[in-house]
């Protein structure tokens, strides 16, 4: 009998157990404390992924509108070179047509003047 603990010493035991357990549910909690809930997780993986697809179409829009001003330019450039070539095309017979009249003018009064 000299080797079972007295009440006491049971009663002793208890207490830090109990002190011990309330030492490891008060960690445990803490750690808890630190875990993020499943809806919470929930609620924001569902955000980040419409986040995700809203980022998604924006910059499909951009893609879109940068082909379009792609367009848009190549088509003002193909209009640009039109017109400066049909203003070079005026500015030629505009210069040559007068000089046509003088050399028709010159031959016709040669001709009157040797006939």
């Amino acid at each position: 009998m000299a080797e079972e603990p007295t009440n006491g010493e049971l009663g002793r035991q208890i207490g830090t157990l109990h002190t011990l357990l309330d030492a490891r549910f008060a960690e445990l909690n803490a750690r808890l404390d630190k875990v993020v809930s499943l809806d919470v997780y929930t609620i924001q993986t569902t955000h980040v992924e419409q986040r995700l697809a809203q980022l998604g179409t924006d910059i499909q829009r951009c893609s879109d509108a940068t082909g379009k001003l792609e367009d848009d330019f190549e088509a003002y450039q193909r209009d640009e070179s039109k017109r400066r070539e049909e203003e070079r095309q005026k500015r030629l017979y505009q210069a040559v047509i007068p000089i046509l009249v003088c050399l028709v003018s010159a031959v016709i009064a040669v001709w009157a003047v040797i006939k």
